[in-house]
């Protein structure tokens, strides 16, 4: 059987030589396919990288947008903070008011539900839960019948009487006030931030004791202050020791003012060893320092 060719001439020139190519049938057929499957091969690519570009491109503009929520985001986080800071001192400044002109007074101080349940709930034992009720007891029953109560002046404090191991008034530890109570700017933040306590510095492993008589509400790890101790004194008195090292009280454990609970240390947000002292009343914080004595 004769092969097919094809034949291709090539004319240089009027001058030039002529050119004979010739070219079997199937080397035709198999260049037409190649050049047919290398124009897909370009216009799938082709595609694919206008998809890339176009993914790109949108994964740009959401990344932008994405940096700008997240400035917005820390904006608006900014003011909340500072609106929150300026909320606590003005609810402190209120607090403060109360006590002092006696806005709010009430003619029998309530002994929180919280510390009631905890006196009647067995903790440790039947005889911790039994002294912590008969404890419970003997301070309501001071607050409305004891005639020596100690009047600290005008306000909640001076009617009813309230007594006076239940007024947090000796200090947990003796050391210089490095941070005050109020408006302060965060050590860690930058920002503007209000400080509910004071920060009294002393030795790493300084015992702390209680400032007034009361029951143990928490005593454990919490978020910023490490290990703390919440202390209920009844008539709405509750304080706070935080960044301890050391605790050596149990929840629903009743405590005698002076009484050893922990020891200082550097647990929690802290620069450096000290002690985070609060002092609340009915729930607001209030500068400690009015109650300390020396």
């Amino acid at each position: 059987m004769q092969k097919k060719f094809y034949a291709f001439l090539i004319f240089p020139g009027a001058h030039g030589r002529l050119h004979k190519i010739q070219l079997p049938f199937y080397l035709i057929h198999m260049l037409l396919a190649l050049s047919a499957v290398g124009i897909m091969t370009v216009a799938a690519l082709a595609n694919s990288y206008a998809r890339m570009l176009l993914k790109v491109s949108n994964y740009n503009n959401v990344r932008s947008e994405r940096e700008a929520l997240k400035t917005q985001y820390r904006t608006l986080e900014s003011a909340v903070t500072s609106t929150n800071a300026k909320l606590d001192s003005l609810q402190s400044l209120a607090t403060e008011v109360a006590l002092t002109y006696g806005f709010g007074d009430e003619r029998r101080p309530r002994f929180p539900s919280a510390v009631l349940a905890l006196a009647t709930q067995t903790n440790a034992s039947v005889d911790s839960s039994f002294r912590a009720s008969l404890y419970a007891f003997d301070l309501i029953r001071r607050a409305s019948l004891d005639p020596d109560g100690n009047d600290l002046g005008r306000g909640m404090f001076s009617n009813p009487l309230i007594a006076r191991t239940a007024v947090p008034s000796i200090w947990p530890v003796r050391g210089q006030i490095t941070a005050g109570f109020g408006q302060r700017m965060d050590p860690f933040s930058g920002e503007d931030a209000f400080h509910n306590g004071i920060d009294i510095s002393v030795p790493f492993g300084t015992r702390v004791e209680t400032a007034a008589d009361g029951i143990v509400l928490e005593a454990g790890p919490e978020s910023g202050y490490g290990n703390e101790i919440l202390i209920d004194h009844g008539y709405g008195f509750i304080t706070k020791y935080g960044h301890l090292s050391r605790i050596f009280v149990v929840v629903g454990q009743v405590l005698k003012r002076g009484q050893v609970i922990g020891a200082v240390g550097m647990t929690g947000k802290t620069t450096g060893p000290h002690l985070h002292y609060e002092v609340h009343v009915k729930d607001a914080p209030v500068n400690p320092t009015r109650f300390l004595h020396g």
